[in-house]
């Protein structure tokens, strides 16, 4: 087991040979957008997100459901074929699965993938004089947020769905090209939740410019109405002591780093001569990316954010 409770992660990992480890995680959350079929999209594009943040490629799926039975069949039947279709386009395959009945949806996958032990990314892989990369936006929080509250302009959240519906396998392919050792998954703890946590692990500090940090349109004009989610704030009262604010950084600002995430990007330490082999893999899928800070020597707090 190179990967297991004794060192948490994105997902386990086993050693099956010298040229072989299987990557395997599961993940499920509530619905975040009223659209059967695009949840079940985000539900399994979040899922297969922690295989490509251990480095892997997504093999097998099994499908995790919970439905309320008086709810229109053919809503799970489109949510069922959302996350089919998604784990089609990662070049794995649904076998199976379990569903039962339940007041609120729920759904999910547990995915088995493969890496080799070489090209392996763990939280704990971060060194100094890495470059810190962001492969999506901040702002599916509290954009999800202010559409619940009817306060969303639908082209903010057409955007934070396309984002939640895109998965990471790019930004995967281009961190094991370039030599990466470390990344994660942006999603539940929010940005500033799970960099704290590859920085402890890596032993590390992460130092970050909030002007780097790329958000969706219109989150700082939710923000400003404070309409961030609950786990939001409990992500904040978690994780803030391990974080130093520089001057001139808005609680707002603060809040949309720590702001809890729905199939995130991936937060990746590239070493600095990897960076130009990096650029020229993400091209080839024209996706963006985003450099954002650095990872040092550790001083007293795990991240320093900077304007």
């Amino acid at each position: 087991m190179l990967v297991g409770l004794s060192s948490p992660d994105d997902a386990a990992v086993l050693r099956l040979d010298d040229e072989r480890v299987l990557i395997f995680t599961t993940d499920f959350f509530t619905p975040i957008v009223d659209d059967p079929y695009q949840y079940g999209v985000i539900a399994a594009a979040n899922s297969l997100s922690d295989i490509y943040a251990m480095g892997g490629r997504p093999l097998l799926a099994l499908n995790i459901a919970a439905f309320p039975p008086n709810l229109p069949l053919d809503m799970l039947s489109d949510l069922l074929r959302g996350m089919a279709e998604k784990v089609r386009e990662a070049g794995a395959a649904v076998a199976g699965g379990h569903t039962i009945q339940d007041k609120e949806p729920k759904a999910g996958l547990a995915v088995i993938g493969m890496a080799h032990p070489d090209h392996l990314l763990t939280k704990a892989g971060a060194r100094p004089g890495d470059i810190l990369i962001l492969s999506k936006p901040l702002g599916s929080g509290v954009i999800a947020t202010a559409g619940k509250s009817d306060k969303v302009d639908p082209a903010h959240m057409v955007e934070a769905v396309d984002w939640m519906m895109q998965l990471n396998r790019a930004a995967c392919e281009a961190a094991v090209a370039a030599g990466a050792r470390a990344a994660t998954d942006i999603t539940g703890f929010g940005f500033l939740g799970h960099a704290t946590e590859m920085a402890e692990a890596s032993g590390v500090t992460f130092e970050i410019s909030t002007g780097s940090v790329p958000l969706m349109a219109g989150v700082e004009g939710y923000a400003d109405e404070w309409l961030f989610p609950g786990g939001s704030i409990e992500n904040k009262m978690a994780f803030e002591a391990k974080v130093h604010f520089g001057e001139g950084i808005s609680q707002e600002q603060q809040m949309i780093l720590f702001d809890a995430q729905t199939s995130g990007g991936l937060l990746i330490a590239v070493p600095l001569d990897g960076v130009d082999i990096f650029e020229r893999e993400m091209q080839k899928s024209r996706l963006p990316w985003w450099k954002i800070g650095q990872v040092v020597e550790r001083n007293q707090t795990g991240i320093i954010v900077t304007r």
